[in-house]
């Protein structure tokens, strides 16, 4: 395998294939690869696989109606007859409320970070490459959001929207998007003096084919892996303003509701009242993880 020369930077990833043998693979290969040979990581991406195609076809797979209450099976424990994970406080089965749950917990975890990638990472990469007094815009406005705790800044704009779905995925959006703008700044800003990037300049090549060629193919990987890691904290801010009644309302299945609304039963039902945690906790954990995995297959250092 061919290591790469003291002038090949993390950054240029995409300009660093490697040799295996006489045949050079390209850099994409390479990270498929070592992504293939890393069992927790291909573990956590089929749990995650599993999780979203049973909240993709959860009417298939649900063995009852989410919605449906019944004062007399309420509480029923883990393991009854009909309920395999037992029912919450007004009767409706567990095991259907989390499957149609995920639909909500995972768009909620998802979309914001897509939403931020795109505004974030499109600003980043502008203050980056530009530099000067646009630089210096963009990332004084970054800054002002900077400047409140995340979560406090989420719990502000959900309240001050009102509760709803797409409230929360704004919210989120607003709190996620400076990281991800700072991170894209820094990254364009290195690969901006690299020697590729001075020539490319000095031709006519126009500012928008150096950005889509030159700087892109350089700074996508980054910004991806710092986006990944953030769906773990999206997943559980989420949930938390979900739990204040800041996200979706009821009956809507959700899991962080889920947990609001069997706190009260704790003491009666703890599994069933913890089900909805365990979830979260799995959900964000294998994410956390896949980032993981990621950013070690990408490093073109390894």
């Amino acid at each position: 395998m061919t290591a790469p020369t003291m002038d090949a930077s993390p950054l240029n990833a995409a300009e660093a294939p490697q040799t295996v043998g006489t045949k050079r693979r390209g850099y994409w290969s390479t990270v498929w690869d070592r992504l293939r040979r890393d069992p927790v990581t291909i573990g956590c991406a089929t749990i995650i696989l599993v999780i979203l195609l049973a909240a993709i076809f959860a009417p298939l797979i649900a063995p009852h109606d989410p919605y449906k209450t019944s004062m007399l099976k309420r509480l029923a424990p883990v393991g009854s007859e009909n309920f395999l994970l037992g029912t919450d406080e007004l009767g409706r089965d567990m095991l259907s409320r989390l499957i149609y749950g995920g639909r909500v917990s995972l768009f909620t975890a998802i979309a914001p970070v897509l939403g931020a990638l795109l505004i974030g990472g499109t600003l980043g990469v502008l203050a980056g490459f530009l530099g000067g007094r646009v630089n210096m815009i963009i990332m004084r406005m970054m800054d002002v959001l900077y400047a409140f705790p995340s979560i406090l800044l989420a719990i502000a704009i959900s309240g001050a929207l009102g509760s709803g779905i797409g409230n929360a995925v704004i919210s989120l959006t607003l709190i996620f998007t400076p990281p991800i703008c700072r991170v894209a700044e820094t990254v364009t800003t290195q690969v901006r003096n690299l020697d590729f990037v001075q020539a490319a300049r000095a031709t006519p090549a126009s500012t928008g084919r150096i950005l889509r060629v030159h700087i892109l193919g350089n700074v996508l990987g980054p910004i991806l892996i710092y986006a990944s890691s953030l769906v773990s904290v999206s997943i559980i801010v989420a949930s938390g303003l979900s739990f204040l009644g800041l996200g979706v309302s009821p009956p809507e299945a959700d899991w962080g509701l889920m947990l609001n609304t069997l706190r009260q039963s704790i003491y009666v039902a703890p599994l069933n009242a913890a089900l909805p945690g365990v979830m979260i906790f799995i959900t964000g954990f294998c994410f956390n993880l896949m980032s993981d995995g990621l950013r070690s297959a990408m490093d073109v250092k390894l």
